[in-house]
């Protein structure tokens, strides 16, 4: 985990838009040999040769997205990073390039974007990607940050959302729930110190969730290793807003149906010790707590073999006919139907 060493503080208004540019970015350096031109003129070049180009692009909003009362700016420009190369990684694409864009408000210094950037520049070594451009401007209330993030991939190998067929087996890597529940014990020591500012809280039986809710890593890992077991998926995507909902989205996009195991879901023994103490289902908060950023993806019957008893990857069902519809087997062998009750961006509820 980060430390926040912020004690100083400089207006933002005593560098300017350019100055400040220039000051969060002069220790950013290029990787990538696709990148041949990186922040410092008008726009960037990038040269993907006869690689394709994939894009995608995420907004974090103050208040809705994350809460400076407990996420620390350091492992929030990580965080920033890595769910947008998350996208990429979802289409069996390599991450390359990043740009970033902040609109800041006047509460922030100097030295509060300084730890933002020393997140961002982080993710960026760790994830191979250079960060080519952005803009900065400001919020009348609040941080607000934009991230558009760039792979390439070669014609053919993109695997989308769409490819899913009957009697394919659905399968995820990692474990699932932990983020949420992570957020659940930040929240409620959140309120803990309203009441009782001098109150330490013990978080050491949860260092497993709240680093992965303030601290997530994008499965750049998954590609090779279904190269190397030579496993072609069928259909992938990104567990952002929660299990339930992306398996529905894969399911609509291949026009195809599910059947779920509950008892094959993959929890983390500390989601299920928290799970007991707050008196949550922990089926539940897998399905539906989303910020997991593992990889959801179907792939043939016939790989069963090539990934059984793989410790990075659980089976936990399969494809079904579109007639079938999308269902849950409970570990008491009901069937519920699946629905969609992730995260949702435009929910005032969520």
């Amino acid at each position: 985990m980060f430390e926040d060493k912020n004690t100083q503080k400089t207006e933002l208004e005593k560098l300017g838009e350019f100055g400040l540019i220039r000051h969060l970015t002069q220790h950013l350096t290029t990787e990538q040999p696709s990148t041949l031109l990186g922040i410092g003129d008008d726009a960037a070049v990038l040269d993907f040769k006869s690689n394709k180009t994939v894009i995608s692009t995420d907004l974090l909003i103050e208040g809705v997205h994350f809460d400076l009362a407990f996420m620390p700016l350091k492992h929030l420009g990580y965080k920033a990073i890595v769910v947008n190369l998350s996208d990429i990684y979802a289409m069996n694409a390599v991450a390359t390039q990043v740009t970033v864009s902040l609109a800041v408000s006047n509460r922030f210094p100097l030295e509060a974007l300084e730890e933002l950037y020393a997140g961002i520049q982080l993710a960026a070594q760790n994830y191979q990607v250079d960060v080519v451009g952005g803009d900065t401007t400001s919020s009348q209330k609040g941080l607000v940050i934009s991230v558009t993030a760039l792979g390439q991939i070669t014609e053919g190998e993109a695997i989308l959302r769409s490819g899913a067929k009957p009697t394919d087996l659905i399968v995820v890597s990692g474990d699932l729930g932990a983020a949420y529940m992570g957020l659940q014990v930040l929240e409620r020591e959140k309120q803990v110190f309203l009441v009782n500012p001098n109150n330490q809280p013990d978080l050491e039986p949860y260092t497993y969730l709240i680093e992965r809710q303030l601290k997530p890593e994008a499965r750049n890992d998954i590609r090779a290793l279904l190269q190397q077991l030579e496993v072609q998926p069928t259909a992938m995507i990104d567990i952002s807003d929660g299990l339930s909902s992306e398996l529905l989205h894969l399911c609509t996009q291949s026009e195809v149906g599910c059947q779920v195991y509950e008892e094959k879901l993959p929890m983390d023994p500390q989601l299920i010790d928290a799970c007991e103490e707050f008196n949550i289902d922990s089926t539940t908060i897998v399905l539906n707590g989303g910020e997991d950023y593992e990889l959801l993806f179907t792939i043939p019957i016939d790989d069963y073999d090539k990934i059984k008893g793989n410790p990075h990857l659980t089976i936990i069902g399969h494809i079904t006919e579109a007639a079938a519809g999308c269902h849950l087997v409970t570990r008491s062998n009901a069937i519920i139907a699946l629905k969609a009750r992730g995260w949702n961006a435009l929910s005032t509820e969520s």
